[in-house]
């Protein structure tokens, strides 16, 4: 066999190894392509979703009225008062009920001002603290003469001071979250002052049976 024979005979073989490279070429370069359009969906299905719970937090965060607003800012100072009343019967009550009961409205109201507040503050409203428009004796807050009656007494005297002053603060918080059950319109607050009616009128009821046996 001449060497022009043979080199005829090489040449279909280099074709089709020619062929083979180019396809292998073609098909990375699609499985790439591929790759990369998935990729960019990605992306785009996370930025739709991100988008999405933006959209979510601003709604629920705009999802009040002014009826929500005046009652945590009047509810804040009537709380902060009640746990004052609370904290002061360390070390002078003497009836171990009224002693639980004191701690238990400092656990539950506690909270609940952090809570008011932060309502507050994403409504980008004022909290407020202080005197407030429409605040008044009727809604159970204590005057200065009657906190300064309070710290003065120990024992007995105390425990039924403490008892009735609790029971007018605790029906005005229940006057006050009537209101709000009634207009109010963040679902937040609303179940706050289901809570408080239901709390409380609980703890008012406690409170005149405390007296009664005093």
């Amino acid at each position: 066999m001449t060497a022009f024979t043979r080199a005829l005979r090489r040449k279909p073989t280099r074709r089709i190894a020619a062929v083979c490279v180019v396809a292998a070429g073609a098909l990375v370069l699609s499985a790439c392509s591929s790759s990369d359009g998935m990729s960019g969906m990605s992306g785009m299905d996370h930025g739709s979703s991100k988008s999405s719970a933006t959209a979510t937090a601003t709604a629920k965060a705009a999802d009040f009225n002014e009826k929500d607003v005046t009652f945590a800012q009047s509810m804040i100072p009537h709380h902060k008062q009640a746990v004052e009343m609370a904290q002061l019967a360390d070390g002078r009550a003497s009836d171990s009920e009224i002693k639980d009961l004191a701690a238990k409205i400092e656990k539950a109201q506690d909270p609940e001002i952090k809570t008011m507040t932060g309502w507050l503050q994403s409504w980008g409203k004022p909290t407020a603290m202080g005197d407030m428009p429409g605040m008044s004796m009727g809604d159970g807050m204590m005057s200065d003469k009657d906190m300064k009656s309070l710290k003065a007494m120990k024992g007995t005297e105390f425990d039924k001071m403490f008892a009735q002053m609790m029971i007018d603060h605790h029906n005005g918080a229940i006057s006050m979250a009537k209101t709000e059950q009634k207009s109010g319109q963040n679902a937040d607050a609303k179940k706050m002052a289901d809570d408080i009616v239901t709390g409380q009128s609980a703890e008012v009821k406690q409170l005149q049976s405390i007296l009664d046996r005093l």
